[in-house]
């Protein structure tokens, strides 16, 4: 068999059967190397049309959880598409393929200063600004696409993605103008925020720590607790929230229809105009586009799997060279990524920690976003008087009882404080509380186990979540209609 030909079926069955945790995730060109699963720390009831949803930072009541361009639009089964009913008007219209983090996509209208009634009747009126948006993920999250969430009713496009990112900062949302979505989930702060709890109107504080607003277009349900059945429920429970912008959902319509720019947008992007379920979707949109860039463990992982498939041929650079010099420039190509965006020794052990059984953390941090979407119990404050039972008040199922949802390692260092209920001000904190195995309960999860690790191998867990930063994308905050 010639040794070109050997080579390719090297690669091939090796990144198949060795990449990631669970040894079945397909390894990248070089360049777009994605990364694998892993694993450790963070994340209103959907509400009924006239029912004002629950706050995030206060647990609900408990109830019974209700039941390449081309001329079209994506069908409605295409798998990165959910919902019902497409949109009737993105069956007409162009589509665009971008990239999610293009600084295009999310840094304003062009200008200076305050949004003019003309310049975004300017903006809006370019037809390039409606396209249908067919998203690619950047590196790392590339190997999640199949779980996009876009509903078929609320397609992407510049348009509305700009809309969404006026409304996400503007504070005239709330009742007072004194709150606005960025208040909780800031971009300087992780799109988080550094409190224990959330701070809402009149400096109100609810009982749980703000969620990381990214990466969202890889989640259906929203909330620590799962109780908005997709984003668009998610975005406007807050406006609605007595202690969050302390508004109502007519009276926020009825300010937005007040002022122009706003007026324009919503009566081009949507046919029915202003309504509290177009800023859902607007502010949706917005949300969706804020994704992860690559970071140190995605431009190492593929050179590692290339590394682990390849290591009789590397041994011999100058031969490979020569006998397979398409392989060994793939190679040369990763590892000169990886080395450009380093990913130090202790970080490499701590990612080999994480899907073993002494680490345990791929049990629950899995997949391109490193979550697995799900809710368990970890014991956090469990031990309280009136603990939060979480996902419990959603489903009433037994099972759910003090079970929160896992969160994304994915920019993590960003985030603090963290758990539901920002009790653990530090990464180390978190790695110590699964050491000690959670905090003993009836419902603890069997995944909580108590850990022997040293002091080096939890500051490699630690190295490791801080090697799955990546930059976000750039973001105007101030150019608002006037």
């Amino acid at each position: 068999m010639p040794m070109r030909f050997m080579a390719v079926l090297i690669v091939v069955f090796g990144c198949l059967l060795g990449f990631g945790c669970g040894g079945n995730e397909p390894a990248s060109t070089p360049s777009e190397p994605a990364a694998s699963p892993v694993p450790a720390a963070e994340d209103s009831v959907q509400p009924t049309p006239n029912e004002e949803p629950a706050a995030e930072d206060a647990p609900p009541q408990p109830r019974t959880e209700e039941a390449s361009s081309n001329n079209s639009a994506p069908p409605v089964n295409d798998p990165n598409v959910t919902g019902d009913e497409p949109d009737a008007a993105a069956a007409t219209l162009p589509t665009e393929s971008v990239k999610l983090g293009e600084p295009a996509l999310t840094s304003g209208i062009p200008g200076e200063g305050k949004l003019t009634v003309e310049q975004i009747q300017a903006w809006i009126d370019q037809p390039a600004n409606h396209a249908v948006l067919e998203v690619e993920l950047p590196l790392g999250l590339a190997a999640g696409a199949s779980q996009m969430k876009i509903p078929a009713d609320n397609p992407l496009t510049r348009a509305k993605i700009e809309l969404g990112r006026q409304l996400y900062f503007d504070k005239r949302l709330s009742a007072d103008s004194t709150v606005s979505c960025a208040d909780c989930h800031h971009p300087d702060e992780g799109y988080a925020r550094h409190t224990q709890f959330g701070v809402g109107i009149d400096g109100q504080e609810g009982g749980r720590n703000s969620p990381a607003s990214y990466n969202r277009i890889l989640s259906d349900a929203q909330f620590w607790d799962g109780r908005a059945a997709s984003l668009e429920e998610q975005a406007v429970g807050p406006i609605a929230n007595p202690i969050e912008m302390g508004n109502t959902h007519e009276a926020a319509v009825a300010t937005i229809k007040k002022i122009p720019g706003y007026q324009i947008q919503f009566e081009k992007i949507f046919a029915d105009g202003v309504t509290i379920e177009n800023v859902g979707k607007a502010l949706a949109s917005f949300e969706r586009a804020i994704v992860t860039g690559p970071s140190p463990y995605d431009y190492y992982e593929p050179l590692r799997a290339m590394q682990l498939t390849l290591k009789d041929l590397l041994e011999d650079l100058e031969g490979f060279e020569e006998d397979n010099p398409d392989l060994y420039d793939e190679y040369k190509a990763r590892l000169e990524a990886s080395e450009a965006h380093p990913m130090s020794e202790s970080a490499r052990r701590g990612r080999g920690l994480l899907c073993t059984n002494k680490g345990r953390c791929s049990a629950c941090h899995v997949g391109a976003n490193l979550t697995d979407e799900k809710y368990h119990n970890l014991g956090v404050g469990m031990d309280n008087a009136e603990p939060d039972l979480g996902r419990f008040v959603v489903t009433n199922e037994d099972k759910d009882r003090g079970a929160f949802k896992t969160p994304t390692i994915r920019n993590v260092e960003l985030t603090a404080p963290y758990m539901h209920d920002g009790s653990q001000k530090t990464l180390e904190e978190v790695v110590e509380w699964y050491v000690k195995g959670g905090h003993p309960n009836p419902h603890l999860s069997k995944d909580i186990k108590k850990l022997e690790l040293t002091d080096q191998d939890k500051a490699d867990l630690v190295a490791f979540m801080k090697a799955c930063t990546g930059a976000f994308p750039v973001v105007e905050t101030s150019r608002l209609p006037e």
